[in-house]
């Protein structure tokens, strides 16, 4: 039995052949993107850190945003251990700010004041 020819399109271009090359170009992008995320986050990406650098009796304080005039969610004593997850200089103000929990608080600290524990 003779199969019928495939369908094609109003400008005579087969249907049946872009499929399998639209699903190449899908993986092969599919492969670039989750390389390049694998790079951009290694599993180290996850640093230590220490609250330091602060006078004394005063606190770290964790905000929403990587900016000084963002609500603060709260605030770490000097010596309170905290997990690092990147810092980005992106900021408005240009300064260094590092994404970090400590405790229940997720937010945002100024890495000035974080040593590397």
């Amino acid at each position: 039995m003779r199969r019928p020819p495939p369908r094609t399109t109003r400008r005579g271009k087969s249907r049946g052949r872009r499929k399998p090359a639209l699903r190449l170009v899908l993986v092969l992008l599919a492969a670039v993107t989750a390389t390049s995320v694998l790079v951009a986050t290694p599993a180290s990406a996850v640093e230590s850190y220490r609250v330091a650098g602060l006078p004394l009796g005063e606190g770290l304080s964790i905000r929403e945003a990587p900016d000084a005039e963002a609500p603060s969610l709260g605030q770490l004593p000097v010596g309170a251990r905290l997990r690092g997850f990147g810092c980005t200089s992106d900021t408005p103000s240009g300064l260094t700010w590092c994404r970090v929990k400590g405790g229940r608080l997720l937010g945002w600290a100024r890495r000035r004041y974080l040593s590397p524990d």
